[in-house]
């Protein structure tokens, strides 16, 4: 028992201890909890009592922020509201200034329009004066002229178109002398620009050959060692070589027409013979330049045979055998010679005039375009230059120096030669143009002018050349001619397309006829 008591005394001191430490604790606690709890509400008190006086502080700075922006904005509107009444001031005074102006000028104008009635009053009884006044010369004039208002018009009128017709014509006249004053001048510009335009067209056409080659290695052949056959073809013939991307063929280039054509047939037999260097092109050269001259001279003599012209100097035959390498406008320039000369004899045994010379000076006419590319100056002064050198007859030098104008012709056969000259050249075919337009031209020419008033009949001659107009001369005036020649020329310009230029001649002829009983 007593074991037991032992034990059991130390549980329960244990348990009251426990117990009474328990309720300590919890004392404890409590107090530091009451303690804890008091001194938050007073941070809580302390916090809520300092945001209450910085809400009062930040309230009233804001109330003097917006008393200051108060009082700035009344100040500004204030002093906006100044400078509109100013600025209204100002205007009420303009406009004040202006109402007083137009008070003025309103005064003005009423006066003016009264004084303006009052002349208009005046020039009212005034112009009914003057038309009575009007009325009484014309009749006293109509009294005195025998014609009536009307007619005295129209002969008043027809007076000054006369006049004015005359005045023009003189007007014309003095102007058309002006011009050809200003014409060599005018026509070296325009021929210059003409020439620049078209020379490139011409050259490639006119002073270029063609050879043929068997294959593209000749052209290396031909060039030579650092290419000393072709400087040596160019300096012994005068001519250009072009050796470019044309396939088997080369370009032969001289204004020279006979240079040209030694220097192809040169090439032509240096191809054959295939053996080419310095000294057999030499001898090539010399071979055809002879060639040439045998052709020439068989050629000149062929077309004298031909023409039946004998008798010529052996240099003229020469000379004239050198046409064959000329073309003019694609005319063989020998052909047309021959042309010429056989068209010249025609005519001139039809009117009776010496055959044999006309024909001797259609032959003859164009000899100045054998030389005119080595020798400055026309065809025209070349050839009579060339034919007073060799003693031809001073009719033949005439034609030859008057067949496109330049000198007045002196007989009859320098006229042949002329129309002769101009029928060759002209005629379809010559010179580039087919038939059918060459007489729609002629036919469209004839009745252009034919149309114009005041013409009776209207022909075209010299092959387009030339048109000539009669002209009715009961209706046309002499004065009138001239203005109606240079319409009808204005008007073939804007409407017709032609080669070279066509000469106006309006003829007009009074007759009077009377039979003696």
């Amino acid at each position: 028992m007593e074991k037991y008591l032992d034990i059991l005394i130390p549980v329960l001191v244990g348990v009251v201890t426990l117990v009474i430490g328990i309720f300590v604790g919890t004392a404890i606690r409590k107090r530091v909890a009451e303690r804890e709890i008091g001194s938050a509400e007073q941070e809580a008190t302390r916090l809520i009592n300092e945001a209450i006086r910085s809400g009062e502080s930040r309230k009233k700075e804001m109330l003097l922020e917006a008393k200051d922006e108060i009082h700035k904005s009344r100040t500004e509107y204030e002093k906006e509201v100044k400078e509109r009444r100013a600025e209204l001031s100002k205007q009420e005074r303009r406009l004040q200034q202006k109402e007083e102006t137009l008070d003025k000028k309103a005064e003005n104008f009423e006066r003016k329009e009264e004084e303006l009635a009052k002349r208009m009053a005046e020039v009212a009884v005034a112009k009914e004066e003057a038309e009575a006044v009007k009325k009484a010369h014309l009749a006293t004039l109509e009294q005195i002229s025998g014609l009536s208002q009307e007619q005295a018009k129209q002969h008043l009128l027809k007076t000054v178109e006369e006049d004015m017709r005359h005045d023009t014509a003189m007007k014309i006249r003095e102007i058309e002398q002006q011009l050809k004053d200003e014409a060599d001048e005018k026509a070296r510009e325009i021929l210059s620009i003409a020439i620049q335009r078209c020379a490139a067209d011409h050259a490639a056409e006119a002073t270029v050959s063609v050879v043929p080659l068997p294959n593209d290695e000749m052209k290396g052949r031909i060039i030579g060692r650092e290419g000393r056959n072709i400087r040596t073809l160019e300096t012994i013939t005068g001519v250009d070589l072009i050796i470019d991307d044309t396939p088997e063929a080369i370009t032969v280039s001289s204004f020279d027409p006979v240079r040209r054509e030694v220097a192809r047939l040169a090439l032509e037999k240096l191809i054959v013979d295939g053996r080419i260097h310095p000294t057999r092109i030499e001898d090539c050269v010399e071979k055809a330049r002879k060639e040439v001259d045998r052709t020439i001279r068989e050629e000149g003599e062929r077309a004298c045979f031909e023409t039946g012209v004998h008798g010529l100097n052996p240099e003229l035959v020469k000379i004239l055998g050198r046409q064959k390498y000329r073309t003019s406008y694609g005319q063989n320039v020998l052909n047309h010679s021959m042309e010429v000369a056989h068209i010249a004899g025609l005519m001139a045994s039809e009117l009776g005039v010496d055959v044999a010379l006309a024909k001797r000076a259609g032959l003859l006419h164009d000899l100045g375009k054998s030389i005119d590319h080595e020798v400055e100056g026309s065809h025209v002064q070349l050839g009579g230059d060339l034919a007073r050198k060799y003693k031809e007859n001073p009719v033949i030098v005439n034609a030859i120096e008057a067949h496109h104008g330049d000198v007045e012709p002196k007989t009859v056969i320098a006229v042949l030669v002329q129309a002769a000259d101009a029928v060759s050249a002209a005629r379809p075919g010559a010179r580039r143009e087919n038939v059918e337009n060459y007489i729609r031209r002629l036919q469209k020419l004839e009745e252009l002018t034919g149309s114009y008033p005041g013409v009776e009949k209207a022909f075209a001659i010299q092959a387009g050349r030339e048109v000539r107009i009669m002209v009715k001369p009961e209706e046309v005036t002499e004065d009138n001619m001239i203005i109606m020649a240079r319409e009808i020329a204005k008007k073939i310009e804007a409407e017709l397309e032609y080669p070279g230029q066509i000469k106006v001649n309006c003829i007009r002829e009074t007759k009077a006829v009377e039979f003696a009983k």
